[in-house]
């Protein structure tokens, strides 16, 4: 609904603004060597409601490299957001690729420009309606003066201050295809406030690279094209190294285009490099690493393994079982096969000796292995027969 609203507006912003000028004109020139990192800086309060910041940008001259500062600039339409411009290396050379308000915020090279803008998308605000809001935590916005605020912590990725995309060094990223769909969508040009503000950045000789070193004086202002003192925010330190080379280049001094890396402001990152290597290194490093550990396994199990692992495995088998355990199998079954003949005829004649008699051969066989048999009755005597006296002592013999 909110596109539907704005489609019209936009388009006849469009045609109003056919005109080119000198900040959204492509570059022509064919620069071969990147532009510094961007500087740290803190950004300026915003000035009143309906501004929204636009981010610093290094830009190309007769001088080389200058810095344009970041500022806040009034919104040309309600429910436009503005997509930064970015440099980016081409195959031989790098080009500008310039910004542009719309209802999204499209590709901008993976730069962290800062502020919500942290290489993909943004997060300093939204529209809701007819109002737009400012996120306070990544925007510098007095809660006295502006009410339509909120709070969202943002977490950036990409913590490096890079100012190009691709070649040497530069941020890897490509723009997916919902950007390319709002690519297609209807821009507006940079207001004219912006073109005046890059137009008097360019005439200030200490926003020069050469001069500043990476470092520029006025890194933001308050309000476009405003470089007063009390206005501006100066930068707290570049945002990287920066080649003499860098500093030094202007249209007379720029090596000619070579296909390939760029020669850009970091030579030593490998940003081209892993998209070479890569297709190199995987066929050889995989190859060889997974080869040799299925072949040494293999002849090692076939020969070896023939002679030494059947006879350990099968003789010991049958060898110790049949060796040793042998005696103890059979004396185990024995005992287990005539139990009680043995142990009952053996207790119980040696419990009987402790009574001081001996027992007649006819007392031997205890009741309980020959439960049938029944013990003889003994003889009785006669009833007739007297008992024989005893024989008594011989007196005499026992004095005499």
């Amino acid at each position: 609904m909110l596109a539907q609203r704005f489609l019209p507006r936009l388009t006849c912003i469009l045609l109003a603004m056919a005109a080119p000028s000198a900040l959204v004109a492509q570059i022509s020139i064919q620069i071969t060597i990147g532009p510094p990192p961007i500087p740290v800086y803190e950004q300026p309060m915003v000035p009143e409601y309906g501004y929204a910041w636009t981010p610093g940008y290094w830009a190309w001259g007769g001088d080389g490299y200058y810095w344009v500062p970041g500022t806040w600039v009034r919104i040309p339409q309600r429910g436009l957001l503005w997509t930064p411009g970015y440099w980016g290396w081409e195959g031989e050379f790098f080009e500008f690729h310039q910004g542009y308000w719309g209802l999204h915020v499209g590709f901008y090279g993976g730069i962290n420009y800062g502020f919500g803008y942290g290489g993909e998308g943004f997060e300093g605000g939204y529209w809701q309606g007819q109002d737009y809001y400012y996120n306070r935590s990544v925007t510098n916005v007095n809660t006295t003066n502006i009410t339509y605020i909120y709070n969202k912590t943002v977490i950036v990725n990409n913590n490096t201050y890079i100012a190009y995309n691709g070649g040497a060094g530069g941020v890897n990223a490509a723009p997916t295809e919902r950007d390319r769909t709002w690519a297609r969508e209807p821009h507006v040009q940079p207001t004219e406030e912006q073109t005046r503000h890059h137009e008097a950045a360019g005439q200030n000789r200490e926003l020069l690279a050469s001069v500043n070193r990476g470092k520029p004086p006025v890194a933001a202002t308050a309000r476009p094209a405003d470089f007063s003192p009390r206005n501006v925010v100066p930068a707290k330190a570049p945002g990287g190294q920066v080649p003499e080379a860098v500093l030094k280049a202007t249209p007379k001094t720029l090596p000619p285009p070579v296909k390939g890396p760029a020669p850009g402001a970091k030579p030593a990152n490998p940003g081209p490099e892993p998209k070479v290597r890569p297709k190199e290194t995987p066929p050889e490093r995989p190859i060889p690493a997974p080869a040799p550990a299925p072949r040494p396994s293999e002849p090692i199990r076939e020969p070896a393994p023939h002679p030494v692992p059947r006879p350990r495995e099968e003789p010991p088998v049958q060898s110790l079982p049949d060796r040793h355990p042998a005696p103890a199998p059979r004396p185990l079954p024995e005992p287990d096969r005539n139990p009680a003949p043995r142990p009952d005829p053996q207790p119980a004649p040696r419990p009987q000796p402790p009574t001081g008699e001996r027992p007649s051969p006819e007392r031997r066989p205890e009741p309980a292995p020959h439960p049938t048999e029944k013990e003889k009755p003994k003889p009785k005597p006669a009833p007739d027969a007297k008992p024989k006296p005893e024989p008594k002592p011989d007196k005499d013999k026992e004095r005499g």
